[in-house]
């Protein structure tokens, strides 16, 4: 399943995130939550994490500093839960620093593979960053294949 959209959601008091209802059923063995690269949280399903570290981390020299640092950033900033009886799952506060999350808002975001929370004036900012370089990104990409 891809995971396509933007929603806005809330973060609670204890930390949990409602799940969009339509990524659920793609999560019922579970889910990892990862440090994203930017200011975010990554959600993978346990079968998706797995291959997402079998492309990327897992061609890494493990015995190399940035090995290292790549497998310590997806290994040991990475916590896994499950969805609760209302499909929600709590949001480890070590990710919600990184993102700037805290009890409110937030925006859930489809990034294919996995989804996203951004904390939504982060989200907002990257937008419309990524508004203004899409074009030339795109453009990079197809020259360099």
């Amino acid at each position: 399943m891809s995971f396509l959209g933007q929603f806005e959601h809330n973060l609670d008091a204890k930390d949990r995130l409602t799940v969009p209802s339509k990524f659920r059923a793609a999560l019922a063995d579970g889910v990892i939550l990862a440090k994203g690269l930017e200011p975010s949280v990554w959600v993978f399903s346990p079968a998706g994490y797995e291959q997402f570290k079998q492309r990327f981390v897992g061609e890494t020299n493990p015995l190399g500093r940035k090995g290292r640092m790549i497998r310590h950033h997806f290994a040991g900033l990475a916590f896994d839960d499950r969805l609760d009886s209302a499909g929600r799952i709590r949001v480890p506060k070590k990710l919600q620093q990184h993102a700037g999350l805290s009890e409110g808002e937030c925006v859930v975001v489809g990034s294919e593979d996995w989804f996203e929370i951004w904390e939504p004036a982060a989200w907002a900012r990257y937008e419309q960053e990524m508004d203004a370089e899409i074009s030339q990104v795109a453009e990079n990409l197809s020259e360099a294949e």
